[in-house]
């Protein structure tokens, strides 16, 4: 369910006084990498990093199957995604295939190896996130979930609205 952006109700930060550390931006980042930082650690017998096993989840789960949709989900330009992919290849994990319908689009298939790695990586995440969520209820983590999807939903609000005005105006922010 998307909740359309309202002005805010609350300015819970102002430029005076700002402490970053104790901004809501800070704290998810912090804990997106602490998640990171397990899950490498526990994947670190398949020797994928964080940057590796992102994009080998994203193919195995069927959410990409080419270079193009695999790019544009991992939110990876073309050649950041070309050097990843290589990376993946040079471990044996997947191979790149020219479509023979269209040679300009390129597929992903997963090795067997490739399959065996992306298979543990939902356990892998399972693991680390409950432990994260330890002593939370089943309520307080239902909440937790719905503040976080109304958070997305104000920031996709946010960009939604200010590719609007770039695109009227020419301009990030009107005046």
């Amino acid at each position: 369910m998307r909740f359309p952006m309202k002005k805010p109700c609350h300015n819970f930060y102002t430029a005076e006084g700002y402490n970053p550390e104790e901004s809501v931006g800070y704290l998810m980042r912090n804990i997106l990498n602490g998640f990171a930082h397990q899950v490498e650690s526990q994947l670190a017998h398949t020797d994928l990093t964080n940057a590796q096993w992102i994009p080998l989840y994203k193919v195995y789960s069927g959410q990409a199957m080419t270079v193009a949709e695999l790019a544009r989900v991992c939110h990876l330009d073309a050649g950041a995604m070309t050097r990843t992919l290589d990376r993946l290849e040079a471990k044996g994990l997947c191979r790149r295939e020219r479509s023979e319908a269209d040679r300009r689009v390129v597929h992903i298939v997963l090795t067997p190896a490739g399959r065996i790695a992306a298979a543990d990586i939902p356990h892998v995440l399972s693991r680390v996130q409950n432990a994260s969520l330890n002593g939370f209820s089943t309520q307080e983590f239902e909440t937790l979930k719905r503040f976080l999807r109304r958070i997305l939903d104000n920031n996709q609000a946010a960009a939604d609205a200010s590719a609007e005005t770039i695109a009227k105006t020419g301009v990030p922010h009107e005046s």
